[in-house]
């Protein structure tokens, strides 16, 4: 897809990697840009910046989604470009013992981390069936295609968002709806704040990378954008010797765990 004169609908956009977003996607000159996040102070100064409408928004709240939608349709006729990419960090109170969190922490990642791209979909897919196609940004992780030792809350919901993000590439591609998945390790962004574990041994790379990297998913119409190349290769190991990586994973989370440790 190519980005020119398009509309773009971005959630947790007011900052980190969604405000980067909507710069870039400014520059490659979209003719409206939506941004939307509980912060209506930060989403209104992106928008302003970028030309766009900032819409307050809870992405666990389906109600939200759909208003959201509403309100970009009313203002610019049609939605081209869905990003979802409002999600939280999960940290488990011990990292070392994997079901540590609280069934409430599960529950608020499940509802942003996977059930928000649900309600996207949901919310904007008809109009995009009947405007003859459409186009998804689904910002997950590196941890739903690999994991995040620490994070094992984290990790499952990204995986499942993963899932979705597939089974909607699968099945609407027939319809010219097409997907991408952004899929970074460690981002300059408050997010990382929250994360735990290893997740930044690869380096900490910019939210203006991040969102250069999706701009050239988009345009190629690939499903992975992968911002830290190395991560194709983990893939790779990943699924060419499973029991190896799990091995290997785990030798990692020992040295995390020693470092917490001053050992």
């Amino acid at each position: 897809m190519d980005l020119k004169d398009k509309v773009a609908v971005i959630t947790g956009g007011a900052s980190g990697i969604g405000k980067a977003l909507a710069r870039r996607f400014h520059q490659a000159g979209a003719r409206g840009i939506v941004i939307a996040d509980l912060d209506r102070a930060g989403a209104e100064a992106v928008a302003a910046e970028v030309g766009g409408i900032a819409v307050p928004t809870d992405v666990s709240r389906e109600g939200d989604l759909v208003a959201l939608a509403e309100q970009a349709m009313a203002r610019f006729g049609r939605i081209d470009l869905m990003c979802s990419n409002a999600g939280i960090s999960m940290r488990d109170p011990d990292p070392d013992f994997v079901s540590s969190a609280s069934n409430e922490l599960w529950q608020r990642g499940w509802e942003i981390n996977v059930m928000a791209h649900v309600y996207a979909a949901r919310a904007v897919l008809p109009g995009m069936i009947a405007q003859g196609g459409g186009y998804f940004l689904h910002t997950v992780s590196a941890a739903g295609l690999l994991s995040q030792p620490g994070s094992p809350g984290y990790a499952t919901t990204k995986h499942a968002a993963i899932g979705f993000a597939e089974a909607l590439a699968i099945t609407h591609r027939h319809q010219n709806i097409r997907v991408t998945v952004l899929c970074p390790q460690a981002v300059d962004t408050p997010l990382l704040k929250g994360a735990t574990g290893t997740q930044s041994l690869d380096g900490i790379i910019s939210p203006e990378a991040v969102a250069e990297s999706a701009l050239e998913a988009i345009a190629q119409e690939t499903f992975l954008a992968l911002p830290h190349p190395q991560v194709l290769t983990y893939m790779r190991r990943k699924t060419d010797d499973y029991d190896r990586w799990i091995a290997g994973m785990a030798r990692l989370r020992d040295k995390a765990a020693a470092a917490r440790k001053g050992e």
